[in-house]
């Protein structure tokens, strides 16, 4: 199975003790590619640093929106920098999130705002969060910038009505271990349909397990579970999901 996460923290402190065995493992069950999410200045450097050690494993910077609050004009400049670092792929995970209001929502968006002028500007792709925040996102995307977007929701969590809005843009969509959840039949549906060429599959690790291993650290290797389910809802081997997600991430993010 050739498989690619397309959403992880490797950096955080959740894998201090076994970070080298947890990158290892995915590497021989089959993973070509590991993407590993920055959520704020110091944050994205460090997940720069593991990328820097891991030729499969690449980076993306950002601030997440729970972080917008301490995004200031000098530490988005030092960030900005890091965009033309060899293994930065992608701008993100930014976004908005109106579940928590750790950052006001005026700042959310502000920061956001910040982040699409980079996405014109460097001509990289854009990694989404967005929490009970779709209308608000879908409002701000089709007033910035003219459609086709290169970018993904990130761990989407709404249903087939609201995903085809996205599509409809440009975007790729990424399923992460919510999808095996058993209440999570809306987010099934919105998977079912979703056009091949547009899925991503990810873990969210450390966050967001799948469900035989809810509660648990995730970790790349658990994204098996994500791809079965994906590949039963659109009636394909799991091989086969594996493979198109994969080929979906390196055109999406030039990976090589």
């Amino acid at each position: 199975m050739i498989l690619t996460d397309t959403h992880l923290h490797l950096h955080f402190p959740q894998y201090d003790a076994d970070r080298a065995e947890v990158i290892d493992r995915a590497l021989k069950n089959g993973f070509r590619y590991l993407l590993n999410i920055g959520t704020g200045l110091e944050d994205s450097r460090k997940a720069i640093a593991v990328a820097e050690q891991y030729p499969r494993v690449y980076a993306a910077i950002g601030y997440h929106p729970h972080e917008a609050k301490t995004a200031g004009p000098s530490d988005l400049a030092e960030l900005s920098k890091l965009l033309t670092h060899p293994k930065v792929v992608a701008i993100g995970e930014v976004g908005l999130d109106h579940f928590h209001t750790y950052s006001p929502r005026d700042v959310q968006e502000k920061v956001f705002r910040t982040f699409l002028s980079w996405y014109r500007e460097f001509q990289k792709p854009i990694i989404i969060h967005c929490r009970d925040a779709y209308d608000t996102l879908l409002g701000i995307l089709t007033e910035t910038v003219p459609p086709p977007y290169r970018g993904v929701l990130h761990c989407f969590s709404s249903d087939a009505a609201t995903m085809k809005d996205f599509v409809d843009l440009g975007f790729h969509i990424a399923f992460g271990g919510a999808l095996t959840y058993k209440k999570n039949d809306a987010l099934r549906d919105a998977c079912r349909v979703c056009p091949k060429d547009r899925l991503l599959l990810e873990t969210d690790a450390p966050y967001l397990a799948p469900q035989s291993r809810r509660g648990q650290r995730n970790e790349p290797s658990y994204l098996v579970e994500t791809a079965e389910c994906a590949a039963a809802l659109h009636s394909i081997s799991s091989d086969q999901m594996a493979e198109l997600t994969t080929a979906n991430a390196e055109r999406l993010f030039g990976l090589c």
